[in-house]
């Protein structure tokens, strides 16, 4: 698989995040009631870098957590078409019960990754809201799905392939678009 080029470096995916970081806290007017939920692996990485950076912003930390969901990655998807996404491990502390639960994955595609951390999420009770950020929407919903935050969109044709690199897991931070 080519790399054909990259879509964000290290610096565009830090004002991406606090963008976004920005964001969330005009939205909620603040983020008394929220909690921010990673998807992981790289979802988590990213939630993380917010959490981060709201508490710089708000002067207090907000609450965070962690979904584990594999079989239904994009990149997955070409040989294993119809698979569903499960959800693997749930790692949330807090009570969701009429809280704003906020998912943050890196790569929105087709929507399927997102439905099954929707439901892991009510599973656990009823937050009083379900919004999503995330670094790169691509487009190619399957579902009704949409984000609340983005920190870029990349229009895609289905055969192009998004990689997220973080220097949590990668030793880099960049986001490419490849053959």
């Amino acid at each position: 698989m080519a790399e054909k080029a990259v879509i964000l470096d290290d610096k565009a995916i830090g004002r991406a995040i606090t963008r976004i970081a920005h964001e969330i806290i005009e939205r909620n007017k603040g983020i008394d009631g929220c909690i921010l939920v990673g998807i992981k692996t790289r979802g988590a990485f990213i939630a993380k870098r917010l959490a981060e950076k709201i508490e710089q912003i708000e002067g207090k930390p907000i609450l965070t957590g962690e979904l584990d969901i594999t079989l239904y990655r994009d990149d997955l998807s070409q040989k294993n078409p119809g698979q569903e996404p499960l959800v693997q491990q749930v790692d949330i502390e807090h009570s969701i019960k009429d809280q704003k639960v906020i998912l943050v994955d890196d790569v929105l595609y087709t929507g399927r990754t997102v439905r099954a951390a929707m439901d892991a999420v009510m599973d656990l009770g009823r937050p009083a809201q379900i919004q999503l950020a995330v670094l790169i929407d691509r487009g190619h919903r399957e579902l009704p799905i949409r984000s609340d935050y983005v920190g870029k969109n990349i229009p895609t044709s289905s055969e192009e392939r998004i990689v997220v690199e973080m220097t949590e897991s990668d030793s880099t931070d960049r986001v490419t678009i490849n053959d």
